[in-house]
């Protein structure tokens, strides 16, 4: 059975998925912990699942490279196979990236790449898209520019908010990141071999 450590910054909706989805015998994923980067609501569902959660703020150090050693250290006490940044918003160091690459995958809310970054669902909305997506894709040193594993199309409506759009993209994130995640723990997707 494959390990997992979730990462997240906010309400963890992706995280809420993995954990129900986990919570079947069936499923071949075991989430061992949950970590953020601060006191995030999305913490509360790890808690009501009976998993273990920590928080490394980046304000408790002098610089990004101790904050990313110290959550790099609370990650591997649990020595997990797969970490997933799940609404996880930080840009991680590239030294981070190297301690755990390619066993280390992000969801991103447009198909890369296309509308990198922060305000996908803005830039998807503001360049007149209509279809844009979810990806998931291997974290490396750069800004949603790993190696992609899976997509998903998301049509774009007339008249459609910022908000209206982002949670409609979020259901599928969810169902991608729940089959994507089984896929790599079946052999399915071998992370290895995978080219940006």
């Amino acid at each position: 059975m494959l390990s997992a450590v979730v990462l997240i910054s906010g309400s963890g909706s992706n995280l809420r998925a993995l954990l129900e989805a986990a919570g079947d015998p069936r499923f071949p994923v075991r989430i061992l912990a949950v970590g953020s980067d601060q006191a995030a609501t999305g913490l509360e569902h790890a808690e009501l699942f009976g998993i273990p959660t920590f928080v490394v703020s980046p304000s408790s150090f002098s610089n990004s490279s101790e904050w990313s050693a110290m959550l790099l250290n609370n990650i591997q006490f649990w020595n997990p196979d797969l970490v997933v940044l799940a609404g996880f918003m930080k840009i991680l160091p590239p030294e981070f990236v190297a301690a755990l690459s390619p066993n280390l995958i992000n969801t991103h809310p447009s198909l890369l790449p296309k509308y990198p970054g922060a305000h996908a669902v803005r830039d998807a909305l503001a360049d007149g898209a209509t279809v844009t997506g979810v990806t998931i894709h291997v974290v490396d040193e750069g800004v949603d520019t790993g190696p992609q594993i899976a997509q998903a199309e998301v049509a774009v409506l007339p008249d459609e908010t910022e908000h209206e759009l982002h949670e409609r993209i979020k259901v599928v994130e969810r169902e991608l990141l729940i089959k994507t995640v089984a896929d790599i723990a079946k052999g399915r997707i071998d992370l290895k071999t995978l080219k940006g």
